[in-house]
């Protein structure tokens, strides 16, 4: 994209709290002028516009009619390439393997950044949803406290990943042990796949473990959304 696009009061904000610098442009409604004033002094600090629109005028700004009344035009955010030789080291790195569509992809990320997660690897293929308008609308804000990274080769990654991190991958394959069952003597990489293939067969061939999640009902599996914020809150929590 040459834009982003943030709407909603919550994804705003967090670009101001995060990247002020990057706003280009500032647009909000009648009903959301008292919340958009401390943003606009901002904006005009650093010489770009701001407007309040009319309801017609705000869809065409945000590019949906779904823009919560404030949308921001920014600078797209910048996605390293991982580096093998030093990749990032932090006790859990979430790992999204051709999670393709974009509000799931919000979603983790709003998981991943109310359990304290500080990066995210994005497999970089055709499936894979990148960050977008409708991304960053569903991470309400946690996007932007994430560390994007990226990679055309995961299984590469995670060799790279290996001394650092268990490896593991969510799966519904027979040898995935019950999350419960996943030693926390080390750092974590947590791969979550697809929403129809589930994870790609080089990620399941490059991570050490498999794990599932034990349902108590019919349903066989979550929504990937679901699952990753089962996980995240389980491997966030020591006690769990």
């Amino acid at each position: 994209m040459d834009e982003d696009r943030i709407c909603g009061v919550n994804a705003v904000a967090a670009v101001f709290a995060r990247r002020p610098g990057d706003v280009k442009r500032l647009f909000y409604s009648e009903a959301q002028r008292e919340r958009a004033g401390p943003l606009c002094a901002e904006v005009a600090k650093m010489h770009r516009p701001y407007r309040m629109l009319d309801e017609a005028e705000l869809v065409r700004a945000a590019g949906t009619a779904h823009h919560g009344g404030i949308v921001a035009v920014a600078e797209p955010r910048r996605i390293d390439i991982i580096d093998f030789v030093r990749p990032p080291k932090m006790p859990l790195l979430l790992i999204l393997d051709g999670v393709s569509n974009p509000h799931n992809l919000g979603a983790i990320a709003r998981s991943a950044a109310f359990f304290g997660v500080h990066a995210l690897l994005l497999h970089e293929t055709p499936l894979q949803a990148m960050p977008s308008d409708a991304a960053y609308r569903t991470a309400e804000g946690g996007m932007e406290y994430l560390v994007l990274h990226k990679t055309r080769n995961l299984r590469k990654a995670l060799v790279a990943l290996d001394p650092y991190y268990r490896t593991v991958a969510a799966t519904l394959s027979p040898d995935a042990v019950p999350l419960q069952n996943l030693p926390r003597d080390r750092p974590v990489a947590l791969v979550l796949g697809n929403e129809e293939r589930g994870v790609s067969f080089d990620a399941k061939e490059g991570c050490r473990r498999h794990v599932r999640i034990l349902g108590a009902g019919p349903v066989q599996s979550l929504n990937v959304a679901q699952a990753g914020a089962v996980l995240l809150a389980a491997l966030t929590n020591p006690l769990a």
